[in-house]
């Protein structure tokens, strides 16, 4: 997994995968770690454009550490461009959820696209109804799943995905 900032490192769960702690902060200082949860583009991108289901993202993310695929910088920052593109964001906003995007990337925690999970990827398009990014991200939840041996949750707001997840036997939290 890829992050930045400052963080302790956890032994390694497995090749391609290493657990990157960032502390929280609760009451009177102590650290209160919090829970992974897997965060779908769909989902993030509604941190930096106020849509439907903004609230509940913004209360997810304080709630669950973030972990995404590695494909995710990428993904957002394309969704972000395209809206710039159409004229649904003014270039000024558009430089200004750029700058608290790469903010935020501090705290990210990557799962690295490797073999094992483009594998898996392919498994899933033959089985369900995703397409590649969607098959993508729900691999790397599978397979960070698989080789941490946690269960957590898979957020999202694209109804195809949901569904797939489910299918996965994934717990998915959905955000209209």
């Amino acid at each position: 997994m890829e992050t930045g900032g400052a963080s302790s490192v956890e032994p390694s769960i497995g090749p391609g995968y290493a657990v990157v702690s960032h502390n929280c902060h609760g009451p009177r200082g102590r650290v209160t770690p919090r829970r992974w949860a897997y965060f779908d583009t769909s989902v993030l991108a509604k941190r930096y454009v106020k849509e439907a289901g903004s609230s509940a993202t913004r209360g997810l993310l304080q709630r669950f550490r973030f972990l995404s695929s590695a494909v995710t910088p990428v993904e957002v920052m394309s969704a972000l461009s395209r809206r710039r593109a159409a004229g649904e964001l003014a270039p000024k906003d558009f430089l200004a959820i750029r700058a608290r995007l790469l903010k935020d990337r501090a705290y990210w925690e990557l799962v690295e696209v490797s073999e094992r999970v483009l594998r898996q990827a392919e498994e899933l398009v033959q089985k369900t109804d995703v397409r590649t990014l969607d098959a993508l991200h729900i691999a790397s939840a599978m397979m960070f799943q698989a080789v941490s041996g946690l269960t957590i949750p898979f957020i999202t707001s694209d109804a195809k995905q949901r569904d797939a997840a489910q299918a996965m036997v994934l717990t998915v939290i959905w955000v209209e």
